[in-house]
């Protein structure tokens, strides 16, 4: 890595080429480590990154790379590996490249993005001496293959880390079972700017229904598209429009058309953030499916759920992961059961009949998100963990806020 000084990574740019540089003297930073560069719909860990009150530094992929650039070249790996093979050590270069990295950058605290990524980075953490905080997401607290690949790493990770961040209560019983202390695990759901999302009036929206997310089994897009098809045949205005691309994008196209609704379906693609928000604005409900897909993926707290709920609408979805914890049933939205699509067809024609109800449980639906799940009190009660793991390592007391 060449020798350039460290950065802020903030919206500007994600790779740390931020205008806005400033030397880091002392242990002021946190470096973020993650599995590749947090795509459109990580929105979670871009405000991480962009909002936590801290100079951070991006580390992702590996071997890890910052600011476009790899830590360790080519060569310089295949030195060490040769010194590894040479000298007995265990260190990989992995871990090698991310004590650079700590070294250049001289964190307080490191946060994995996804339990994956804290076990690419605890072995450094450890040998640095510096709080590992992981936080945990999705898949890396569901899917088979990879609680199978990390049947012994997780144990040790779940030992070595600071503290572990689930985004629901769902979550958090599934680590503890795995192993993970209750003492260690931190409830702290994502947040949503209600800055940003605001303005749906649901009361005088035709009857449009939206969906946004990834195209993928644990979204469950072709089952909402069934219930839709139910809605269509008793209300034949009712409109449905899909925000998202990913690997059922085809299926999804040949269902509508096999249901006969392709016509009052609408596959928008993936869209940028303006573009979800109109979309939220003028709709009259938000529908998701999302179930436990057959690999085990399943939700963590989908950030779309508490986007719409902010922009007030209500909200028809499943009983699955982190959603319970976000839409009450009856009074911001409904909830139904995984693979209930009749169940989910009765409550998205309920509120196709009766704008009235969708205007009040929308409102509710605005004040639960603006009351309990705020960026601000998601970043807020992250850096307050940072900040305690922080303190608990250099031995200060209350160190667990």
């Amino acid at each position: 890595m060449t020798n350039t000084r460290p950065t802020t990574m903030r919206s500007s740019s994600l790779h740390g080429e931020s205008p806005n540089e400033k030397p880091l003297g002392s242990r002021s930073s946190i470096v973020v480590v993650a599995p590749n560069i947090p795509s459109l719909s990580e929105t979670f860990i871009r405000a991480h990154i962009e909002r936590l009150p801290a100079q951070v530094v991006l580390a992702y992929g590996s071997p890890p790379r910052v600011a476009k650039r790899a830590v360790l070249s080519w060569t310089r790996r295949a030195l060490y590996k040769t010194w590894r093979i040479a000298s007995g050590t265990e260190t990989d270069s992995v871990t090698l490249a991310y004590e650079k990295v700590f070294r250049r950058y001289r964190p307080c605290a490191v946060l994995a993005e996804y339990g994956t990524a804290g076990v690419a980075v605890m072995a450094a953490c450890r040998r640095a001496g510096i709080p590992l905080i992981v936080h945990f997401h999705g898949y890396d607290a569901s899917m088979h293959n990879v609680l199978i690949e990390h049947v012994d790493t997780y144990p040790l990770l779940f030992q070595r880390a600071s503290a572990i961040v689930v985004v629901s209560r769902a979550m958090e019983q599934k680590l503890t079972a795995l192993g993970a202390s209750a003492g260690k695990i931190r409830y702290n759901p994502c947040g949503v700017d209600c800055g940003e999302f605001a303005g749906a009036d649901p009361a005088h929206a035709p009857a449009t229904f939206l969906a946004v997310g990834r195209l993928t089994p644990k979204k469950a897009p072709h089952l909402t598209l069934e219930a839709f098809a139910k809605v269509r045949r008793l209300i034949p205005t009712a409109l449905l429009r899909m925000i998202g691309d990913g690997p059922l994008t085809t299926e999804c196209r040949r269902v509508a058309q096999a249901l006969g609704i392709e016509k009052s379906v609408t596959f928008l693609g993936a869209q940028p953030p303006s573009v979800v928000r109109a979309e939220l604005r003028g709709a009259r409900c938000f529908v998701q499916h999302s179930v436990e897909a057959a690999s085990g993926d399943s939700e963590g707290t989908p950030v779309a759920i508490l986007e719409a709920g902010a922009t007030g609408l209500p909200i028809v979805a499943t009983r699955h992961a982190g959603i319970p914890d976000v839409v009450i049933d009856g009074e911001t939205g409904f909830l139904v059961d995984e693979h209930d699509v009749d169940g989910m067809a009765q409550r998205m024609l309920r509120l196709a009949e009766d704008p009235v109800l969708a205007g009040r449980l929308g409102r509710a639906a605005r004040v639960r998100i603006e009351g309990c799940f705020s960026m601000e009190r998601s970043i807020g009660e992250l850096w307050k963990i940072i900040q305690s793991c922080v303190r608990s390592d250099a031995g200060e007391p209350n160190g667990r806020s």
